[in-house]
């Protein structure tokens, strides 16, 4: 290396960064537009504005580029709350998850969750879950630091008994998710009243 040339530097975000958020846009697209049955690698390229082959040194399959993109979509749409309380915190987050499915892009991303049955998605689906359990395990932790948890709560049960009834009236009943309801089903859940 000529030591009168300047070292190169690599940009942190730059080109990089404008390419996976137009493919993971692209891919978001193509998914609500055509179910993930319909989706191709070369059609995201395509809309992406790339080559296949860049699509392809930056995730090893369609199927890991789905996840990204369902991760990346959720990430900004349910992000996790910290209103200082658990109760408020879930009724927060369970109507984010309630606009969330209510809206094409999710509707169409949860469907895709659900009716895709490969096993190579197996793996991406579940490191999708991973990340919502998570999000449900810093709700619970927090609460445990603030003394509000006098009983050991399972955050993985926890998440999924606050998602599946939003999820079965979005999916399968069509009936409002609206703050009433999830405030009965956040309280509860905490052991605050009935159903």
């Amino acid at each position: 290396m000529d030591p009168a040339l300047p070292p190169v530097r690599r940009r942190t975000g730059g080109r990089s960064a404008v390419v996976r958020e137009n493919v993971l846009r692209a891919t978001l697209e193509a998914v609500a537009e055509r179910g993930v049955d319909g989706v191709t690698i070369g059609a995201i390229a395509r809309d992406a504005g790339v080559h296949d082959t860049t699509i392809y040194r930056r995730w090893a399959s369609l199927e890991h580029l789905l996840v990204d993109a369902i991760l990346a979509y959720s990430e900004q749409q349910l992000p996790i709350p910290d209103t200082g309380s658990l109760r408020t915190d879930l009724i927060e987050y369970a109507e984010s998850v309630a606009s969330y499915v209510a809206a094409p892009p999710g509707r169409t991303l949860v469907r895709s969750m659900v009716t895709v049955d490969d096993p190579r998605f197996d793996e991406q689906r579940a490191t999708f879950w991973q990340g919502r359990y998570d999000h449900a395990r810093t709700m619970v932790d927090r609460a445990r630091s603030r003394g509000e948890l006098t009983r050991d709560l399972s955050p993985q049960i926890l998440l999924e008994m606050l998602i599946a009834p939003i999820h079965f009236r979005a999916l399968l009943t069509h009936q409002l998710t609206d703050r009433s309801f999830i405030t009965t089903l956040v309280d509860a859940l905490l052991g605050g009243t009935e159903l």
